[in-house]
């Protein structure tokens, strides 16, 4: 697959890191030049037999993720639309108030994922996926020895299977949790896994792990 990261921080660098590892082919996105060139030039040094570049806007690929903050998402959605038809859209945020870090910003009858569904319309198909996970383990594709777990949620089934494909693809574990509703749990399982992370003393090594 081709798979366009959007965003060259820590959760897009560990995400494109697992598709690369996977054997797909990824294009760092960002209207700014100098950090995507500088992501993808360094997942070229680490996959040097791997398909790695960079770009301004998002093209045509199989998958885009969405590695971004709740705003900066919902700005791309509105920006990239039209031009993700036919695409799977990955939205990974956690839509929380970031100056405070103290509860989610959408409506209890809403999540971040249906938002950006409605606004890029039924063309692209949206799944929530990787909001649980951290950059760290992500990176590794495993938290504390064990395949990492990613829960996915979303309405059309072909969309979730292509990115449990991705996932596996990645030596991690996808998870089906249902339609695209269930992102409202999810953001709030994300948001409870951040919570945690400094009464803990975590370090944003922690994975939430489903043992069957």
């Amino acid at each position: 697959m081709k798979i366009n990261i959007v965003g060259p921080g820590n959760m897009g660098r560990a995400i494109a890191t697992r598709a690369l590892a996977g054997g797909h082919g990824v294009c760092v996105v960002h209207p700014d030049a100098a950090p995507a060139r500088a992501l993808a030039e360094e997942l070229k040094q680490r996959f040097p037999d791997g398909e790695s570049d960079w770009a301004a806007s998002a093209g045509p690929a199989d998958v885009t993720v969405l590695a971004l903050w709740y705003d900066a998402a919902l700005q791309v959605a509105r920006s990239f639309g039209a031009a993700l038809a036919g695409q799977v859209l990955v939205d990974i945020c956690n839509p929380i108030d970031v100056s405070t870090m103290d509860g989610r910003v959408t409506p209890p009858d809403s999540s971040a994922a249906e938002e950006i569904q409605q606004i890029v319309g039924t063309d692209v198909k949206v799944v929530k996926a990787f909001n649980t996970t951290f950059a760290g383990p992500l990176t590794t594709g495993e938290g504390h020895d064990f395949p990492l777990d990613v829960l996915i949620a979303g309405d059309d089934s072909a969309a979730k299977d292509k990115i449990a494909e991705f996932v596996r693809s990645g030596a991690m574990r996808p998870f089906d949790v249902g339609p695209l509703r269930r992102a409202r749990e999810l953001e709030a399982m994300g948001f409870l896994h951040i919570s945690l992370q400094q009464p803990l003393q975590l370090n944003w090594q922690s994975s939430i792990k489903i043992f069957p």
